[in-house]
Formats: C-alpha cells, sequence, structure tokens
C-alpha cells in the first residue's frame, strides 16, 4: 500500500509542476486587445434636440379637447395639418418648439390650451455612404451614429478600401465642411474622440 502512496504523491507533485510552468508561460505571452475608441452604443434622438424633418410621424395631444388630438405626418414640403389651425410649419423645428407654436395660435380659440407634441416615428434624418464600402447607398438612421457604425450599415470596407482615408462631407452654416478621418487609427485602440455622424452628411471611403 506505501508503495502506491508514493507513487500516487510523486504524480500529484509532478502534475503540480506542469500546472505552473504552463501558467509561467502563459503569464510571459503577450495579449494583444484591440479597443474601440467609438462608443457603439448609439442614443436615440431626444425630443429636446432632434429637429424634425419630412416623413417624420408626431403626435399632437390638446388636453381635454379630443378632436384635436391626432397623428400627423410631416409632408415633403415640411408642413402639417392641425385641426382649427391648419397649416403649420414643422420641418427643423424640435417638438418642443412646435409645441410652443402650436399652443400659440390655439390662443385664437381657448384661453389656456395645453399642448403636447411627441415625436412618434423618426423617418427622416439620412446619410451617404459611398466610395469602397461593400453596400454604398443612401441610409436612414434612427439613432446617434458614429462614422464607424454609418460603415457598418453600409456593409463594412472593401479590400482595396485607405481606412486612414476617410472622408465626411456636411453642409454647415458657413457652407460645405470636410473632415478628414483616420479610422485605421481608431481600430488600432489609438485614443480618438468618437466622431457621430449627422443628418445629411456624407461618407466616402477612399
Amino acid at each position: 500500500m506505501s508503495k502506491w502512496v508514493s507513487r500516487f504523491s510523486c504524480l500529484l507533485v509532478l502534475l503540480a509542476a506542469l500546472t505552473l510552468d504552463t501558467a509561467a508561460q502563459t503569464s510571459k505571452a503577450p495579449v494583444q486587445t484591440i479597443k474601440l475608441t467609438e462608443n457603439k452604443s448609439a442614443e436615440t434622438f431626444g425630443d429636446s434636440e432632434y429637429r424634425l424633418g419630412p416623413e417624420d410621424i408626431v403626435d399632437v395631444f390638446v388636453w381635454k379637447e379630443d378632436d384635436l388630438t391626432e397623428m400627423a405626418v410631416v409632408r415633403p414640403d415640411g408642413k402639417i395639418t392641425v385641426n382649427l389651425i391648419g397649416e403649420i410649419v414643422a420641418s427643423g423645428k424640435t417638438a418642443k418648439e412646435l409645441e410652443s407654436e402650436i399652443q400659440t395660435r390655439l390662443l385664437k380659440f381657448f384661453a389656456q390650451p395645453q399642448v403636447t407634441v411627441r415625436v412618434k416615428e423618426i423617418n427622416s434624418p439620412k446619410i451617404s455612404v459611398f466610395g469602397e464600402v461593400k453596400k454604398p447607398d443612401v441610409y436612414r438612421i434612427k439613432q446617434k451614429t458614429t462614422v464607424l457604425g454609418a460603415i457598418a450599415l453600409a456593409g463594412g470596407f472593401t479590400e482595396f478600401a485607405k481606412q486612414n482615408k476617410v472622408v465626411v462631407i456636411r453642409d454647415g452654416a458657413s457652407g460645405q465642411e470636410q473632415f478628414k478621418l483616420d479610422l485605421d487609427s481608431m481600430l488600432r485602440g489609438n485614443k480618438e474622440p468618437a466622431f457621430y455622424i449627422q443628418p445629411g452628411d456624407t461618407v466616402y471611403v477612399q
């Protein structure tokens, strides 16, 4: 019996030595981590910051006035039709701004109208993604999206894409603006600030 106990003890010592050796080798092995600096958990456009556009849908609530509570679609001309008021420009306004204007116009008919406007569906924001991507096209965006998210919508880079030469073209207040981005640097884990796409932007991958 003592002979088997001795052999078993030797086996345990050998296994322990092998485990320690493997752990030592693992700790010396380089660990490669790829970190995206851009936040891919996109936030939904908030009612307070989002500006309405054609094809968006809003709900208009007027307290204690069921006939004036309705759903409205922003037409291609940027307007909606509200009972009693008629046509009103909605495109380019936030829900709060539209709410305030409807409430002001209803003062002709009611002493203290209480109006609430909520964005029901966001359909107008679109971006264009062209160049060396797998599915170049115009895409709707319903969430705040990074430039990497926009390229993902277009199927990702082609094998010929120059990831360090991506241009975002945007219409600014003083004219057209161009932003040259090095996405290769972002993908390699360098600390680059997140670049968010805005409705109407064009992303071009060389």
